[in-house]
C-alpha cells in the first residue's frame, strides 16, 4: 500500500510537470494515495501536504498578462464561444496555481473545515477534579511550557545563534522585541497541535494534552500582547530599534535610482525615495497620481522618481504617450508633460500631445521630430528592462527605498510606509543617514 501511494504522488507531478490542468484528475490521484497511505498505515496527512507542495507559487508574469489580453481582444472584436472559453482559460492561467486554489478553497477551509475540526477534536469533559489532575500531569505541563516559554526562547535563540555565527551577516529584518512577539504568538496556533496530539496520545492522555494546547494558546496570546504592550512603553527611538531591528532590508528594486538617467522630483539627498512604475494611460496610475503629490507637499524630504512601465496590450496610446513624455524631457519639461499625460488620460493621440506641447511652450517643430523619430523610446525600453529585472508586471507599482510596496497606494497607507522607512534610517545610521536607493 504504501508503494501504491509513493507511485500514485509520482503520477501526481508527472502530471504537474507535463502540464495537465484538470482538477477532476488531481482529486482522484489524491484520493488514491490517501486510501493507499491510509491502508499503509502512514497517517494519510502526508499526502495533503505533498499535494499542496506541487501547487507551486509566482507572481503573473508580463508575457502571460499581455497573452490574457490578446485573447480577451480577440474575444471583443469576435465574441464566441470558443473564443469566450480561451479568454477565460487564458486569464485563469496567468495567476499561479497556489493562488487560484486558495481562491477556490479558502471559504470552505476557513470557515467550514478547520473549525469543524477544531471543534470536533476539541471536546473535553471539564470538571475541577480533572483538571486538578491535568494542571499536575507532565503532559499537560509539558505542552504548556513548551509553547508558551519554548517557542519564544527557540525562536529567539535561533536567531540570536544565527546571528552569532555568521558574525551578523544573517540578522532578523526586525527588532529583537518584534522576534520575541512573534516567538510569543507562535504559540497560540492549536488546530495542527490538536492532530499531533491525537497521533500521539489516547484516552485520559489525550484530554491533558488538549488542555495543555488550549491552555497555551490562552497564555501565548496574553504573553505577545505583554511583549508588544511593554515595547510600546519604551522611548520613541528605543521603541523604534527594537520593534524595527538596525539590519538592511531586502532590496526589491534590481535597478537602483540614478539622478542622471532617472525622473526625479524632490530633493535629490532625500532620505527617503519612492518610486512608481507607471503608464500615463492606466487609470489606476491616474488615481494614485493626487497621492504622490500630497506626498510629496506633506514630505520635504521625499524623492519621487517615474519609471515606465507602458501596458500596450491593453492601452494603445501607454507608448506613444511615454515617447512624447520623454520628447518633452528633451526640453526640460519632463514633469510638466508628466502631470498633463495624467490629468488628460482619455487624450493621448499625437494631435494632443502636439497640443500640450504647445500649451507649456515647447518648441513643435523639435517636439514632433523626437515624437516622430521615436527620440525617447531607448529610455523607456530601459525602465521596462528593470521592471522586468524587479518583477514587475502591473501599474502601478511602488517602491520605498527599494523595498517594493505591498498593498494599497492610498495616502495613509503610502504615508505609514515613508515614515517607516524615515524612521528605519534614522536608526540604523543616526548621525548620517544613508541616501536612498
Amino acid at each position: 500500500a504504501l508503494a501504491a501511494g509513493a507511485v500514485i504522488l509520482g503520477v501526481v507531478m508527472v502530471a504537474r510537470w507535463r502540464g495537465v490542468r484538470n482538477g477532476a484528475a488531481y482529486l482522484l490521484l489524491g484520493v488514491a494515495a490517501w486510501v493507499a497511505f491510509f491502508e499503509s498505515g502512514v497517517d494519510p496527512v502526508v499526502v495533503g501536504l505533498a499535494m499542496g507542495l506541487l501547487a507551486v507559487a509566482y507572481p503573473a508574469a508580463r508575457s502571460d498578462l499581455e497573452q490574457a489580453s490578446e485573447s480577451f481582444r480577440l474575444f471583443r472584436e469576435q465574441p464566441i464561444p470558443e473564443l469566450a472559453r480561451d479568454a477565460r482559460e487564458s486569464v485563469r492561467l496567468a495567476i499561479s496555481p497556489n493562488d487560484r486554489l486558495q481562491q477556490l478553497f479558502h471559504p470552505w477551509t476557513s470557515y467550514l473545515i478547520v473549525p469543524l475540526f477544531a471543534l470536533a477534536n476539541a471536546g473535553i469533559t471539564v470538571s475541577g477534579s480533572f483538571l486538578a489532575h491535568a494542571y499536575t500531569s507532565p503532559v499537560t505541563l509539558g505542552i504548556l511550557v513548551g509553547y508558551v516559554a519554548g517557542k519564544p526562547a527557540g525562536t529567539v535563540g535561533a536567531a540570536w545563534l544565527l546571528a552569532r555565527v555568521s558574525r551578523g551577516a544573517i540578522r532578523p529584518p526586525v527588532g529583537w522585541a518584534a522576534v520575541t512577539g512573534a516567538g510569543a504568538i507562535a504559540g497560540i496556533g492549536f488546530i495542527v497541535s490538536l492532530l499531533i496530539a491525537s497521533l500521539a496520545f489516547h484516552g485520559s492522555q489525550l484530554a491533558e494534552a488538549k488542555v495543555g494546547i488550549l491552555s497555551a494558546a490562552v497564555c501565548a496570546s496574553a504573553l505577545g500582547w505583554a511583549v508588544f504592550r511593554l515595547t510600546a512603553l519604551l522611548p520613541k527611538r528605543l521603541r523604534a530599534r527594537a520593534l524595527l531591528g538596525t539590519a538592511d532590508t531586502i532590496i526589491d528594486l534590481a535597478v537602483p535610482v540614478d539622478a542622471e538617467r532617472d525622473h526625479v522630483r524632490g530633493p535629490d539627498r532625500a532620505p527617503v525615495t519612492l518610486v512608481e512604475y507607471g503608464d500615463f494611460e492606466c487609470p489606476y496610475c491616474g488615481r494614485a497620481e493626487p497621492v504622490v503629490r500630497e506626498l510629496l507637499a506633506d514630505y520635504g524630504d521625499l524623492r519621487y522618481v517615474w519609471r515606465h512601465l507602458p501596458l500596450t496590450d491593453v492601452h494603445p496610446h501607454a507608448q506613444l504617450a511615454a515617447e512624447g513624455a520623454e520628447a518633452a524631457a528633451g526640453q526640460g519639461k519632463f514633469w510638466p508633460m508628466h502631470d498633463q499625460l495624467l490629468n488628460h488620460q482619455g487624450a493621448l493621440t499625437g494631435k494632443d500631445l502636439i497640443r500640450y506641447a504647445g500649451e507649456l511652450g515647447l518648441d513643435i517643430d523639435r517636439f514632433t521630430r523626437d515624437l516622430r523619430n521615436h527620440a525617447g523610446q531607448a529610455k523607456i525600453a530601459a525602465d521596462v528592462d528593470s521592471a522586468d529585472l524587479s518583477g514587475v508586471s502591473g501599474t502601478p507599482t511602488f517602491f520605498v527605498n527599494g523595498k517594493r510596496h505591498q498593498g494599497a497606494y492610498d495616502i495613509s497607507t503610502l504615508s505609514d510606509a515613508i515614515r517607516t522607512a524615515r524612521t528605519r534610517i534614522l536608526i540604523s545610521s543616526p548621525r548620517q543617514p544613508p541616501r536612498a536607493s
